[in-house]
Formats: C-alpha cells, sequence, structure tokens
C-alpha cells in the first residue's frame, strides 16, 4: 500500500540523512511480465501501482497493481516498430512514439488503457528521425527529431498528442557535424515546469545540453563535461528536478568501452554544468531524482544502477542487474525497465 505524501516525505529525509556508508541499499524488486524477448527502453512510471512500458516488436504493456500482473496493450499492427519513448498522464491515457528513418517515426495514443490506438503522427519526411518525447502538461508536448539540414527538428502538440505540428527552427541553434540524441531511455527531451525543457546530444566532437524556456521557439546550447567525440559518446538522459536543479548521465554505449565522468549537474537551468565528483564507474542510459528529496537520485544502465545523496556530486553503485530507463512517482514509485522484458520497482 503507497504511503501518503507527507510519510513518504519522511521516510526519504530519514534515508538521505545519514552518512552514506550507513544507507540502507535501495532494491529492484523484478517483475514477471510475461515476455523475455522485448527491450524496454520506454516507461512511464503513474504510481506504485501503475506504470507502462514500451519496447521492441511494437510492444505496450501496462499494470495496475504494482508488476503482478501486466497486459500487453500494444498497438495493432505495430510489430515492426520499436518504441522508444512513453509518456502516460494516468492509468487509461498515454502516448507512444516509435523511432527510425521516416515513416518508421510515429506517436500513437490510447484513452482507454490501450484497448485501442489512433496514430497521431507518422514522419514523412526521410531525413527526420525522432527520438523523444516530454509532455509539460496533459495537453502540451514536445518530440523531437535528429537535426534536419543543419538543426535539430521540435515537433509540438497543444492537445495531449492527438496532432502534431512541426515548430519553426529559426530559434534553433546550429548542429554540430555528427550531432543526434540518443533514443536510449526516453529521456534526451525531458521537461520541468509549465514551459522549460532541455534536449540531450552526443555523437560530436562535443556533448551539449540545449534548453528552451518558451516551449521549444528559442534554444541555448551549451557543452556538458560528458566525453563525446565519437558516435556512440555523449549525454544520454536528463532530469530536472524543477527548472534550475538537473543532472546528465551518459558515456560510451559500446560493451567494456571505459566511460569516465559519464555524470555532470547543473544548478541553474543548464546555463552550466559540472562533472560529478565521483561518477558513476561506467555508462548510464537513464536517470531520475527520488522524490520529495532535493539530493537523492539513480542513474541505471547494462551493467548497474548507481545512487547519489548529494545531489550528483558523487555516486555509488547499488545494483548490478541491467536497465535502460528510470522513473519516480510522487508515492516513491520508482520503476526501471529494460532488455529480456525486465521490469522492476524499487523497495527499501
Amino acid at each position: 500500500m503507497a504511503l501518503a505524501g507527507a510519510v513518504c516525505a519522511a521516510a526519504l529525509a530519514a534515508l538521505t540523512a545519514v552518512p552514506a556508508q550507513a544507507h540502507p541499499r535501495p532494491r529492484w524488486d523484478v517483475k514477471d511480465t510475461g515476455v523475455a524477448d522485448v527491450r524496454f527502453r520506454g516507461l512511464a512510471a503513474v504510481s506504485r501501482h501503475t506504470a507502462w512500458v514500451a519496447g521492441t516488436g511494437g510492444t505496450v504493456l501496462r499494470t495496475t497493481d504494482g508488476g503482478d500482473t501486466w497486459r500487453d496493450v500494444s498497438p495493432p499492427g505495430a510489430g515492426e516498430l520499436e518504441f522508444r519513448d512513453i509518456e502516460a498522464f494516468d492509468a487509461r491515457r498515454a502516448v507512444v512514439l516509435a523511432i527510425g528513418e521516416g515513416e518508421a517515426s510515429r506517436i500513437y495514443r490510447t484513452d482507454d488503457g490501450g484497448a485501442t490506438w489512433t496514430e497521431s503522427f507518422r514522419n514523412t519526411d526521410a531525413r527526420a528521425f525522432y527520438d523523444c518525447l516530454t509532455f509539460f502538461d496533459r495537453r502540451h508536448g514536445l518530440a523531437m527529431s535528429d537535426p534536419v539540414d543543419g538543426r535539430f527538428r521540435i515537433l509540438s502538440t497543444g492537445d495531449g498528442g492527438r496532432s502534431w505540428k512541426v515548430l519553426p527552427d529559426a530559434g534553433m541553434p546550429a548542429a554540430q557535424q555528427g550531432e543526434a540524441g540518443f533514443a536510449a531511455s526516453g529521456q534526451c527531451l525531458v521537461s520541468a515546469g509549465p514551459s522549460d525543457v532541455w534536449l540531450a546530444t552526443g555523437g560530436a566532437a562535443r556533448a551539449r545540453v540545449l534548453h528552451s524556456a518558451d516551449r521549444g521557439r528559442t534554444w541555448t546550447a551549451t557543452d556538458a563535461p560528458i566525453p563525446a567525440g565519437d558516435p556512440a559518446r555523449g549525454v544520454f538522459a536528463l532530469a530536472f528536478r524543477d527548472r534550475a536543479h538537473g543532472l546528465a548521465v551518459g558515456g560510451d554505449y559500446r560493451p567494456g568501452q571505459a566511460s569516465p565522468r559519464a555524470a555532470a549537474r547543473t544548478s541553474d537551468a543548464g546555463r552550466g554544468w559540472r562533472p560529478a565528483d565521483r561518477p558513476p564507474a561506467a555508462y548510464r542510459s537513464g536517470v531520475a531524482w527520488l522524490p520529495h528529496s532535493r539530493t537523492a537520485a539513480l542513474a541505471v544502465g547494462p551493467t548497474g544502477t548507481d545512487l547519489t545523496t548529494d545531489g550528483g556530486h558523487t555516486w555509488r553503485t547499488v545494483d548490478t542487474g541491467s536497465y535502460d530507463t528510470v522513473d519516480c512517482t510522487p508515492d516513491l514509485g520508482c520503476w526501471a525497465a529494460g532488455e529480456q522484458g525486465r521490469v522492476a520497482r524499487l523497495e527499501r
């Protein structure tokens, strides 16, 4: 049973108030999704009881009982699509993004828990490749594509994802040669509050974070102290607990490749980024702030989960299971998802 908000806050405060060496280790409770051949990189946590996951083979699953049972609510005819991001407003309404070149990039919406889906966007530009979604509220949201004509392309919706339009790119800085987003966890485009949104990049000479304070109309770009210079390196995921304080994680996604300086933090809305004093030991593809905390967050990747309790200054490994993405809710419903159908909920 979910704790009341005040109790959750008190419990988390107790967790983060003690020295790092005394912290109880968070534990992922792996749930049986009934599928073992799907990689879930899309995750939308609604509460401790309700979550949606989206992944390979056009697969979308939903639970409303804390992961004890999962319902396959995949859109009909989507078996050839690669779902990489899903945003859910509640147990019935969700928007899911399929990635890929040209018409492989699509967006679907459901209003009945996945019983039926409506295709609300299909990309017809062969140069575009959509990576991530984010919503400011139940109506207003954005999707981002890798650069087209030298600039990242932004889609906008004002009706909850039922229709989309391409925003003008006059306010978007020029992209670097080879720069792109990573569709690794649904967290390369994130928002906080009514109008702030951030976009993570890699693959170019410098990893960057782009910020817009007007829902994607104009952007500024800032270098991030996470190694780049290779198509496999850069910033893979962002998380903001408010419009000022954010975390970035990434590295080199190739197995066996070192990923030094794989995390950074900001306290000024992304105008400046500082490297973690003790970063995660390996590449991380997903990150989320723990609810009701100003200092605690989780980062996940194929080689494990790391915890920070000092706002991203230092990280320590708390689990070695493979996860690609992580998401948390106000009632302490933290979920993670990844390869081989793995979905888990955080327990203490």
